[in-house]
């Protein structure tokens, strides 16, 4: 049951627009349009100038844009009193003034940490008032105000021995002098105040743990799931002004949306169709759409594959199992050619990236392509379909996007600058890398069904793995030029400037406000979503409210927080690309990690994937989080099953983040078993009875998400571990040794020497740079005093931890080829979409039998490798 206080919050956001499905998917909003009305404003002034571009106007608040990369999205000051980086400025100063001698100077870590100097003509000025701070010894020592009460009746009383009088003021400074010394850089902590309350960890994890409320998270998804919210629609846009208001219900420092104008399309009514034109006797054409998918019959989203290219083919059908380049490959060697042919594939298998089997088809002469769901991936044969089960039910459609995202990454028509509102340069939709140039359509396996029936006879009858799961195929066969003729038909309306928002919302640090701890989850879907994102974002809802609770309780945390609810994720990660793309010098310089949950729940097993460096604080987390049935720790369940910390590939919008702006990323699920992906079968009803009953495993996400981003944000010493990181990249160049000499690579002369010296320096660079961690929990991290000149040393420690990531960019170059990634150990291998790969420019290069490339690519990743370890401690 919902209390009453937030079930009066929930009243009303019934009473939040639900758009109409022709509102939800054919009207798209426009940049003209207002987003609060004059009645939604506050007049508190914490939502009066959310977002630098957004004014105040008599009408009300106007749409807000970036108003250029240059702007880097800067925030206004928070209005609540005195901004917390005023209480930073006499630091900042210092920083400046005083020649603070690094860590690692002379080799000697712990001695440099140890000395701490104290500069005399340096006094650091109280930034709180006496009575707010918990001082050792502080019930002993007098007030300020008793002391000021107390001199006065004093001196009166002594009026006769003025000698007497003297000492005794002599005495009472020596003390206040002393209670200063108390508060000075001398007997500084460490630790955070606000209003008066000192903040310890243990205390935030409890109060995290305590307060998470799976009956919110469950409201949420269902506001979210109640309408379809394609990127770009109406549908997306309410639910926009959904998320901005709980921002700033929150109380979060600074709230806004950022705009950004895009290629998108979307399906015309009556201008899709596959259908067997030849012969007559066997003329047929499929439903295509599915079934409506709620109780109440609402309406739905269309079936398409979004950026897929327009047009109408006709030609033979020839079935390519998974539709990989081995697959087409296969079919050419037994003699099938595919030249003018309509391929039909299968989801998931080999190739699991639907743009790819696409261009696959397209390199092996195919003019169209249709890609089906087969129940023995996904539907009854893995277990009841909806709605008896959680699978794929017969007529369920897996949409999505088949923009080519391993090779070009958000808005494909701006590629490497931002697509800002009133931009000018735009590429090319024809011949566009990052764009399938034949029509495509996703299909049922009920439709799927008969065009694969009348296949039979026709080319070569295939072996045990090639045959799927759709029932009531006798014999499976590939087809040839003899088989039937299919007419495939897929006309968009193709909008090249679409208006797509970003909502951002930001709680500013105390110690070091610039940097920042990044959260993102994208909000739009293919239908309705529950899942694939809407786990996900009423996850984050729920993590938002949570720190909205500490900001009202006074906490801060030392580095600044940004929460981010993306747009247009689903079409090639374009909200959080371009969003990097338009920060990029200031996300580089200044990101220090960027955490990312797409789909929050789909099971009950937690899986992550991350950059190493963030392996040790995920742990960490997972030791203060129970899981809600077997009420172990999820560190106790990873340890005992095993689990590793999986690579980051191209899956979310992770990409932007750790790829091209070198900020260590993660991203983490509770999976399961297969489930509607990307159907309108993905919706509330189907999380309630069998993605999550009871919200028990959303609830866990958002522990998890909360605590880590307490360790990353709070925790004096950045929880970054270069060991971990060292070793896993030692681990990265055997695989890869092995992967070259698989492929003949070494045979014919690939010579990995340098890049295993590199992964050797690097490690041994990372246990010197870890020294002075150790150095510093010994002195500092067990309840000693830090003065300022050991924080400084400190903050720069930190910065140099968070600065490793960047200095492995390739800045001035990229993959060959695909140039929008710079990361020289992490990005998505060109033709392994999801998956994650490691050195990938290497790999690139030996598939493509280039070994000259190979062997510059070995030697640019272990000399870039080399300077960024070197850089840990010089």
């Amino acid at each position: 049951m919902v209390p009453e206080k937030q079930s009066n919050q929930y009243k009303q956001r019934e009473s939040l627009p639900i758009p109409t499905y022709a509102e939800a998917i054919n009207s798209r909003p426009s940049s003209s349009q207002s987003f609060l009305g004059p009645s939604e404003v506050s007049h508190d002034a914490e939502r009066q100038g959310l977002l630098g571009g957004r004014q105040s106007q008599q009408d009300g608040y106007q749409v807000p844009t970036v108003e250029s990369a240059r702007s880097s999205l800067d925030f206004l000051p928070s209005s609540e009193g005195t901004s917390p980086r005023d209480s930073t400025e006499e630091l900042r100063h210092e920083i400046l003034q005083m020649d603070v001698l690094e860590p690692g100077e002379d080799g000697d870590s712990r001695a440099n940490l140890l000395r701490g100097t104290r500069l005399s003509k340096h006094i650091t000025t109280l930034t709180q008032s006496l009575s707010s701070i918990n001082l050792p010894f502080r019930q002993w020592l007098p007030s300020r105000d008793y002391i000021m009460d107390k001199i006065p009746s004093v001196l009166m009383d002594l009026r006769p021995n003025w000698i007497m009088a003297g000492r005794f003021f002599a005495l009472v400074l020596v003390l206040f002098l002393a209670y200063l010394l108390f508060l000075s850089d001398i007997f500084t902590t460490g630790r955070r105040q606000g209003g008066g309350i000192m903040y310890y960890p243990d205390s935030i994890r409890t109060f995290i743990r305590d307060h998470i409320n799976e009956t919110y998270i469950r409201e949420h998804s269902r506001y979210i799931t109640s309408f379809p919210h394609i990127a770009g629609t109406k549908g997306s846009f309410v639910l926009a002004e959904y998320v901005q208001d709980l921002f700033i219900e929150s109380q979060l420092d600074e709230v806004g949306l950022e705009q950004f104008d895009v290629y998108l399309n979307y399906p015309k009514e009556g201008g899709r169709r596959v259908a067997i034109v030849e012969p007559p006797e066997l003329a047929w054409e499929a439903k295509i759409e599915e079934e409506l998918a709620y109780a109440d019959k609402r309406e739905q989203t269309l079936v398409f594959h979004g950026h897929s290219r327009s047009g109408t083919v006709r030609g033979p059908l020839i079935y390519a199992n998974y539709g990989s380049r081995e697959d087409f490959k296969r079919l050419e060697d037994q003699g099938i050619s595919l030249k003018g042919a309509i391929a039909i594939v299968r989801y998931y298998g080999t190739q699991g990236d639907r743009a790819l089997k696409i261009k696959a088809a397209e390199l092996a002469g195919a003019v169209g392509c249709i890609v089906y769901s087969d129940p023995g991936e996904d539907g009854f044969e893995k277990g009841d379909p909806y709605p008896h089960g959680r699978y794929m039910p017969s007529d369920g459609v897996q949409r999505g996007a088949v923009s080519l995202m391993s090779w070009v990454v958000g808005d494909v028509l701006s590629s490497g600058f931002a697509s800002l509102p009133g931009e000018p340069n735009r590429d090319s939709k024809d011949g566009n890398p990052g764009l399938n140039n034949i029509p495509s359509i996703p299909l049922a396996w009920r439709d799927a069904q008969k065009l694969l029936q009348a296949l039979k006879g026709h080319g070569k009858e295939v072996d045990e793995n090639w045959i799927g799961g759709v029932p009531g195929v006798n014999q499976w066969w590939t087809g040839d030029s003899t088989s039937p003729i299919v007419e495939l038909s897929n006309e968009q309306d193709e909008v090249e400037r679409t208006p797509i928002y970003n909502v951002l919302g930001r709680i500013t640090g105390l110690e070091q406000p610039e940097k920042s701890i990044i959260v993102g989850n994208h909000r739009d879907a293919w239908c309705f979503g529950a899942a694939d994102p809407g786990s996900g974002t009423a996850v984050l809802l729920e993590v938002v409210r949570i720190f909205g609770e500490l900001r009202k309780r006074g906490w801060r945390p030392l580095r600044s927080i940004e929460f981010a609810s993306w747009d247009g994720e689903e079409y090639n990660l374009i909200g959080s690309t371009e969003h990097v793309e338009a920060r990029m010098d200031d996300i580089r310089r200044n990101g220090f990690a960027y955490l990312n949950v797409d789909v929050a729940v789909t099971g009950n097993e937690f899986q992550a994937s991350a950059s190493p460096v963030l392996q040790t604080a995920l742990l960490r987390t997972l030791q203060h989080v129970t899981d809600p049935f077997s009420n172990k720790t999820l560190r106790h369940i990873w340890a005992e099953k095993g689990s590793t910390l999986s690579g980051l590939g191209a899956g979310s919008d992770y990409v932007a983040f750790q790829d091209m702006a070198g900020t260590s990323s993660l991203d983490m699920t509770f999976t399961g078993n297969p489930y509607p992906y990307h159907s309108c079968y993905d919706n509330f009803d189907w999380m309630d009875k069998f993605g999550d009953p009871g919200f028990q495993y959303h609830k866990t996400m958002a522990q998890i998400w909360a605590l880590l981003i307490i360790e990353l944000a709070d925790r004096e010493l950045l929880t970054f571990d270069f060991e971990v990181y060292a070793k896993a990249v030692k681990g990265y160049v055997n695989d890869l040794d092995a992967y070259a000499r698989d492929n003949g690579a070494t045979r014919e002369g690939l010579d990995m020497t340098n890049l295993h010296h590199a992964a050797d320096e690097f490690l041994s660079n990372a246990i010197q740079f870890h020294e002075w961690d150790k150095a510093w929990e010994d002195a500092i991290g067990r309840g000693g005093f830090e003065s300022n000149v050991m924080a400084i040393k400190r903050i720069s420690h930190n910065t140099r931890k968070a600065n490793f990531e960047t200095n492995l960019l390739d800045i001035d170059g990229g993959l060959p080829g695909r140039e929008q990634f710079k990361h020289v150990l992490f990005a998505p291998q060109a033709w392994s979409g999801y998956d994650e790969a490691f050195i990938p420019g290497v790999r690139d290069a030996i598939d493509g039998r280039n070994l000259s490339l190979a062997q510059d690519q070995v030697e640019k990743v272990a000399g870039i490798l080399s300077y960024a370890s070197r850089k840990l401690n010089h």
